[in-house]
């Protein structure tokens, strides 16, 4: 841990001064007790910073807790070995491909019925809330089930003992980035309304006790919940995939969902604070949380520590060192598959942007994590699949 400013504490060894000046920046606003926490996977994001915990007085920076509300990671600790998995993986990858919505946009053709008493709670809620999420995307029942593209993606792992794990990392999809897309714009109205000279315009917030707060955390609530209920629809359908490939119904002995793009009302230092982790989970004292490298490394089932300065937060990923952009300037097509050797995947230059070498060592992350969280399992990749 290094303390950069007394009001920004780091826990990263691998940062560049484009990232630190971000935080520092954040770290100004006035509302900001007691610190902003960087963790290890700390880089580069819209206003707010990619791997922070921004707790805050009386107020919430929607940018700050991203566009991506309730992204998250579901993990599932099968009765399976990898020594008892059928020795081809191809054919579950596509059956998961078949099974589940890949790439942004794409969407179920209709709802179906293993989902539909998760669309039920999900209306119940919405009108408990006094709001339709029809009118941010009419289409969102037949999003709930569906995975995205970029660093979103589903596994089967094995851990250190050989137990195998089906392990996913999405979020609220395309109606969770309307919300949080609309609040983020109403925050800037607000600021420029107002007179607010900010740092940076997403920066921008709401204050608490105006109706636009009151109304983005209704709403913020809800697409959490999306998000776990979405990753919840698509790690039932993995299971049901996983099982027909090997022949005999998959017993879960553990399944840990947590999100790492969220908003919680949290008591730190003595005072009420709003907790906006962008890019980090929740790492009380015993609870299990999930930390995934990129594809082709290592990924981790984790115990929080409860860590006062880190606002009981560990980081929730590698963290990129290279932007999409750079990483296809950088990379090749033939080093993606150097890195993706003995891992069933789509093999597609699409990914080039998801290659390892494009984000930071995972195993350096959770050195720079040691006071954060301690590992249960370390898990390697078997199958990975991702969305164009």
């Amino acid at each position: 841990m290094e303390t950069i400013t007394k009001r920004l504490v780091s826990w990263a060894s691998l940062i560049d001064e484009k990232t630190v000046e971000q935080a520092r920046t954040s770290s100004t606003m006035p509302f900001i007790y007691p610190h902003l926490a960087l963790m290890p996977d700390a880089h580069l994001g819209l206003g707010a910073t990619v791997g922070s915990v921004i707790p805050t007085l009386g107020a919430i920076i929607p940018a700050a807790v991203g566009v991506d509300i309730g992204c998250g990671m579901i993990a599932v600790k099968t009765q399976f070995t990898g020594a008892e998995l059928p020795a081809d993986r191809r054919p579950v990858r596509e059956q998961i491909e078949r099974a589940i919505p890949l790439s942004a946009g794409k969407h179920n053709r209709k709802v179906v019925a293993t989902a539909a008493p998760r669309i039920a709670e999900l209306e119940a809620l919405a009108e408990a809330k006094g709001f339709d999420p029809a009118s941010y995307a009419g289409n969102w029942r037949e999003q709930l089930g569906s995975l995205g593209s970029g660093n979103h993606f589903i596994e089967v792992s094995v851990d250190e003992t050989d137990q195998v794990w089906l392990f996913l990392h999405s979020g609220s999809r395309g109606v969770g980035n309307k919300i949080a897309q609309h609040h983020i714009a109403v925050a800037r109205r607000l600021a420029t309304k107002w007179w607010i000279d900010l740092p940076d315009p997403d920066l921008a917030y709401l204050v608490e006790g105006t109706p636009e707060f009151t109304k983005y955390i209704r709403e913020l609530r809800w697409a959490q919940h999306f998000a776990l209920l979405n990753r919840e629809e698509m790690m039932d359908r993995v299971i049901r995939q996983v099982g027909e490939w090997v022949g005999a119904p998959v017993q879960e002995l553990e399944r840990i969902n947590c999100h790492h793009n969220f908003t919680e009302s949290e008591e730190h230092f003595g005072k009420r604070v709003w907790v906006s982790r962008k890019g980090a989970i929740q790492a009380d004292a015993g609870r299990p949380g999930l930390i995934p490298g990129s594809m082709g490394t290592a990924s981790y089932v984790v115990e929080g520590l409860g860590n006062p300065m880190s606002l009981n937060s560990s980081p929730h990923g590698a963290g990129r060192s290279f932007s999409r952009t750079k990483a296809r300037q950088t990379f090749t097509h033939e080093q993606l598959r150097e890195a993706m050797t003995g891992i069933e995947f789509r093999d597609t230059d699409a990914f080039i942007d998801e290659i390892p070498q494009a984000y930071k060592p995972i195993d350096r992350v959770m050195t720079d994590a040691a006071s954060l969280v301690k590992v249960r399992h370390t898990l390697r990749q078997l199958v990975n699949v991702k969305g164009d």
